[in-house]
Order: C-alpha cells, then structure tokens, then sequence
C-alpha cells in the first residue's frame, strides 16, 4: 500500500470508491470499514430488523461496487450516495416483506423514519429534500395514505379497508397529498423548500 498519496485511512471518499471499483482488494476493506456503521444505522432505521438491516447493509455495499462508475460528485457525497442506495433498498426490502396491509401504528413509525430522522439529511439532494419537507407537512392522514399507495402499492380500496374509511375518502387523500407535494417541489419560491 506503499504506492498511495495519502496515508491509507485518510484518503478521500473518491479515491475509496474508485479503489472499489477497481477490484482493490485493500481500498475495498477500507471502504467498508468507514461506511459500515453509517450504511447498517441507516438500514436500521428503516427496516428495524437487525437481520434485514445486515442483508441491505451487504446488498449496499454490493450495488456500491457494481455501479461505482456512475457516482456524480456533483450530485453530492459519497456518504450521500451510499446512504441513499441503503435507504432505497431498505424501504424496497420492507416492500418486499409484506404481503397484508400493515397496522396504522406501524405506518406512524415509517412515516416517522422517512420524514423525522436524522438520516433524512444525509439520504438525498435537495429535490428529495423538498419532497420529505413536503411529506412532513402533510396532514397525518394524506401523509399516511400516500405511504400506504406509494410504498407499499396498495390500491385505494386496500387503504380505504385498512384505514376502515369510505373509498372515496381515500381516494381524496391520495389525490389532495399529491397535488400539495406537486405544488411544493414544482414551487420552491414560495418558501416551501428544505434551506
């Protein structure tokens, strides 16, 4: 490891990732090792599942390593990146996993997850920003309902007979949570915007 710039643990994001790409057995590990607990804290919150939250762990690393070519610094960190990949993957693992409906108090904590942790800040740029500021401002119904169809892909009825509301009542909390999120991320001007 003689030939390296910068002594090995203080090299740059950038240069760790490249090193991954590049099949660097040494850059590899340490590329882990400085983004394994933020990686597995991330997946955590999410899935709430140590199990689960090891599997996404893994698989992010995994993705990181296949697709390390197209990273945009321009796009943000490294950390951002790969904090963003274990945030997709954890929400599409807990997609995954269920089959039923889930109980409206479990809603509330992945509501909670995707709008009020501190991950929230390291997962996304400034657009998606804008769309968790927006979810967050939601009415919890309209913000619980647009979860429910959009994660978890349940159709209007499913929400209605889960939420034990009438169908057009869910359809109106669909439709109204997504005009207002089109609203905000189509106008941040008007101060609706993550500073």
């Amino acid at each position: 490891m003689s030939g390296y710039r910068f002594p090995v643990g203080r090299l740059p994001d950038e240069a760790l990732l490249s090193g991954l790409a590049a099949g660097d057995p040494d850059l590899a590990v340490i590329f882990v090792r400085r983004f394994q607990h933020r990686v597995f804290g991330v997946a955590m919150a999410v899935t709430r599942d140590q199990q689960l939250a090891e599997d996404v762990a893994q698989q992010t690393f995994e993705r990181a390593w296949r697709h390390a070519q197209i990273y945009d610094s321009r796009r943000g960190s490294v950390t951002t990146w790969l904090t963003t990949i274990a945030h997709n993957l954890a929400v599409d693992a807990i997609r995954a996993r269920r089959t039923e409906p889930l109980a409206p108090e479990d809603l509330e904590d992945l509501l909670d997850a995707v709008t009020e942790t501190p991950e929230r800040w390291a997962l996304a740029d400034e657009a998606s920003a804008q769309v968790r500021s927006a979810l967050a401002r939601l009415p919890r119904e309209q913000g619980r309902a647009l979860m429910m169809a959009g994660i978890y892909g349940m159709t209007a009825r499913q929400i209605a007979d889960a939420e034990r509301i009438p169908l057009g009542t869910a359809k109106t909390r669909i439709r109204t949570a997504m005009a207002r999120l089109r609203t905000t991320v189509a106008s941040p001007e008007r101060g609706d915007h993550v500073q």
